[in-house]
């Protein structure tokens, strides 16, 4: 039997249609992918297995019953409220909670114990858009909706790398630009990427150049007679002090050259119908907040927002950021999108709720709230669903920091992660597939999450296991939940009961909505007023929420260049991976395009530092380092590296890159400037390089060690900085003390070793040590374990008989090496589409296409005149 559900990943919201026994496909009656998914989502089925799983509560290690460990909970969030006030406790949640789940850990925060000390790592992805909404809109509102990105005829990325981080989208565009070839786009990245590909035009902008880009667009805009002054007299406050900030900026200050900012300027003006889409590379910044604001200022200027085609559009990375926005997950906002510096509002939330308190002021951000927890002020904290000792900068920071409190919390559904290893209590959560309940989109759609999958063990939903203490702190009543269907209809009755303040949030329509009804909930984009029809866009005609009515443009100063003498570091994703591949790293084909850390560097940059391809180097802030596979390419700029944040210490234990990232912050929105760090950079002195293929799990161990899945196993590459002094004890200390077999294969002349372990006849591991990166078919050696193979074969690295070497993983979903690509070109395949039909890459997803284009020929620039 299928179920109807929606993708735990991006927060693009996709449509599944998924099976008990693993069988996932896309939705096509679902509004925001229409039965397109990514490589990611299309592997959900290899993911829901329960090795690893927490089953059970654990305290200090051991087993307990929820009575136990709920009681314990209580107790000590109660005695850290009593003895330090409600300020000294903290919870930590995650875009991948349910909307439910976050609104009752809201409530119980906030009006319960009184303080408001929640976020959530969706302050890492969109914290700077909602500050930069509410500056100019008085509201969080996102204006549109992804019908405009088909409807636009000019589509700007800013700071999106959308064909790996959100590719159903990418893929709609490129579906769009098929139909109407006139379609124009922009990529603004100081990286060149797999988005790139797509675009008429890239600009490779300096790092933080947004503002200085942005302002002088402001500029042209006035002064090429295209501001909107009906739409700006009628609905706008502050156009002249934002234009005159603008005409003061030097839009070289973008790294662009003028020839570059020319062509874009006439492109923006002399198009009415734009969308300006921008996610994290906007957002992960000391002047994010600003940023959004110098694109919102462009869109106010010519009034071009809340008209089909056109828009500032943020894409949000976490599944439900949106959904955590709407109920007021963060720590600087009020449910139903109110604020907490409003007494009113404060007052009418806590009469709703009937609470014995509220809080009165925000309460800590992400990196402040970790910060507190080192300097002790925080007594008991819980992490919900998230990994913060990886996710966030200065990650040994944070890590040290939550070692540091009294008592810590983790609810999850793995026994091992990076912050679960700190806690104190272990609380075992229910997972995809497994809970049910709601999540909304970039696009403001609620869409239901439905369990296809029994809970195992005795794992319980979030809204369940926050009920269940608040109701031992004293407070049963107020949650007294039985279903998530309960906990949404409440949700939906607050939003009702807040409409006189006039907010854009409203889905009073929901909220007499039955179990059943609940349970049949089709995708729904809000508003959903109870009476009459929601908008589908948002400010075409005004309407905005300051008191007013109006919309505001902000003046706004481009930032200070950053200092030189160092690299800097700019973070993101990979294309199949997910934050810190709790999820994805169980799917073996998810790892087999990028299989361990690695950083993009300039060739020259690489050269200077004597740095080879494959070899390894250390990046450093002065206090922390991560080693990392050396990646020359020009797709970064000189000065300029780039590396994905997705590894932690279990998966490779000197790989996690946001250890060397600076805690810096927006000083409006909190938001970490996780692209915008400075390291050192410097070549590891390997004395050996290693690969390992294994059918058991691996222990990391020597300086380097990146681990992954295999389809028969793990697979491990290695490196030390002092030459291990023996290979079989090093594969015993990796893999266990093996008993069997062992073959080795040395040759004196190379320094190279091989080992073969042999086990009840089948290979079940294979060890090669090197001075050199070691070079052999990965893929032949993986595919060797488990088989009756001779030691002879499996020792040369390389499959018996004729067989052809794939190469790296290109294309995830139909496991399509690059080898594999190489060899279908030669053999004439001269598009896209022709090596679909030969090899099946690019015939699923579509995620790998812009790398099938790449390889097919360098996409150059196109010359785009300007008007």
């Amino acid at each position: 039997m299928s179920t109807c559900t929606t993708c735990p990943y991006c927060g693009v919201g996709c449509g599944v249609i998924a099976s008990p026994d693993g069988t996932i496909k896309g939705d096509a009656q679902h509004p925001a992918n229409f039965g397109r998914l990514c490589s990611k989502g299309s592997a959900l089925g290899e993911t829901i297995d329960l090795e690893g799983r927490l089953l059970a509560p654990t305290v200090g290690g051991i087993e307990v019953g929820w009575d136990e460990a709920t009681a314990l909970v209580a107790r000590k969030f109660s005695e850290a409220i009593r003895d330090y006030g409600p300020e000294s406790v903290a919870f930590y949640g995650s875009g991948q909670l349910l909307t439910e789940d976050y609104y009752v850990a809201n409530k119980l925060m906030k009006g319960f114990i009184g303080a408001a000390n929640i976020d959530t790592n969706s302050r890492l992805c969109m914290a700077s858009s909602v500050a930069g909404h509410k500056r100019a809109f008085g509201t969080d509102t996102v204006p549109g909706t992804y019908e405009d990105l088909e409807e636009a005829d000019l589509i700007v990325l800013v700071g999106s790398n959308l064909a790996w981080c959100h590719p159903v989208l990418h893929q709609r565009i490129a579906a769009a630009k098929e139909a109407r070839p006139e379609m124009r786009i922009v990529n603004i990245d100081p990286r060149r990427t797999a988005t790139s590909q797509l675009a008429d035009l890239h600009l490779s902008i300096a790092p933080d150049g947004d503002v200085a880009l942005f302002n002088g667009l402001l500029a042209h805009l006035a002064t090429t007679g295209r501001v909107n002054r009906a739409y700006v007299d009628a609905h706008v406050n502050g156009f002249e002090p934002a234009l005159a900030a603008a005409y003061a900026t030097e839009a070289a200050e973008s790294g662009l050259s003028a020839d570059e900012l020319a062509i874009f300027y006439s492109m923006w003006a002399g198009t009415e119908k734009v969308v300006t889409v921008y996610s994290q590379g906007v957002n992960q910044s000391s002047s994010g907040t600003d940023k959004v604001n110098a694109i919102v200022n462009c869109h106010l200027a010519t009034g071009r927002i809340g008209r089909a085609g056109m828009g500032p559009f943020s894409v949000t990375g976490q599944p439900n950021a949106m959904g955590g926005r709407e109920v007021g997950g963060l720590a600087n906002m009020l449910a139903s999108h109110l604020d907490i510096e409003n007494a009113d509002h404060r007052a009418a939330v806590q009469a709703f709720w009937n609470s014995p308190t509220i809080c009165e002021a925000p309460g800590l951000k992400a990196v402040d709230l970790f910060k507190a927890c080192a300097e002790g002020k925080i007594k008991a904290l819980w992490v919900m669903s998230t990994n913060p000792a990886v996710s966030l900068p200065d990650a040994q920071g944070v890590a040290d920091a939550i070692a540091n409190v009294p008592f810590t919390v983790v609810s999850d559904i793995m026994v091992r992660t990076d912050t679960g290893d700190l806690a104190d209590v272990l609380l075992p959560a229910a997972g995809w597939g497994e809970k049910s309940g709601t999540v909304t989109n970039s696009e403001r759609r609620i869409s239901r999450q439905r369990a296809f999958l029994p809970v195992p063990g005795q794992a319980r939903p979030d809204w369940k296991i926050i009920s269940d203490v608040a109701a031992v702190m004293g407070w049963a009543d107020a949650f007294d939940y039985t279903s998530p269907a309960d906990v949404f209809r409440e949700h939906a009755a607050l939003s009702a009961a807040m409409r006189p303040f006039k907010r854009d949030f409203d889905i009073s329509g929901l909220a007499t909505l039955s179990d059943a009804e609940y349970d049949a909930m089709a995708p729904v984009q809000w508003p959903v007023p109870a009476e009459g029809k929601g908008q589908t866009r948002f400010f075409a005609d005004g309407g905005f929420y300051h008191p007013d009515g109006k919309a505001r443009m902000l003046p706004l100063s481009a930032p200070t260049a950053l200092p030189s003498g160092q690299f800097h570091l700019n973070t993101g994703r990979n294309r199949d991976q997910w934050h810190t591949m709790t999820r994805t790293g169980k799917a073996p084909r998810l790892g087999t395009h990028l299989a361990e850390p690695y950083v993009e560097i300039h060739p020259n940059d690489a050269a200077e530092l004597g740095l080879g391809t494959a070899e390894l180097c250390v990046l450093s802030d002065g206090q922390n380092s991560a080693i990392l596979r050396s990646l020359p390419t020009d797709r970064v700029a000189r000065g300029a590296l780039f590396a994905p944040m997705h590894w932690t210490r279990q998966r490779a234990a000197n790989g996690t890159v946001n250890a060397v990232v600076q805690a810096g912050t927006d000083p409006v929105s909190g938001q970490p400037a996780l692209k915008f760090g400075r390291v050192t950079a410097s070549r590891f002195e390997a004395r050996w390089y290693g690969f390992l293929a294994s059918a058991q799990a691996v222990t990391p161990l020597g300086d380097y060690c990146a681990i992954a899945r295999t389809d028969t196993g793990w697979q491990a590459e290695l490196a030390g900085a002092s030459a291990p002094a023996d290979a079989e004890a090093l594969l015993a200390r990796l893999v266990g003390t093996p008993t069997g077999s062992i073959s080795i294969a040395s040759d004196a002349a190379t320094g190279t070793q091989r080992l073969a372990h042999h086990l009840d006849g089948r290979l079940s591991a294979l060890l090669f040590l090197s001075p050199e990166p070691v070079q052999l078919s990965r893929s032949h050696a993986i595919a060797a374990i488990g088989q009756d193979s001779p030691a002879g074969a499996a020792l040369a690295g390389r499959a018996a008989g004729a067989q052809a070497d794939p190469g790296p993983t290109v294309c995830a979903c139909m496991s399509v090496g690059l080898n594999d690509l190489k060899r279908a070109i030669a053999d004439g395949a001269a598009t896209v589409e022709a090596l679909g039909d030969c090899t099946g890459a690019g015939t699923n997803c579509g995620a790998c296409k812009p790398e099938l284009q790449g390889l097919l020929l360098p996409a150059p620039t196109p010359a785009v005149a300007a008007e």
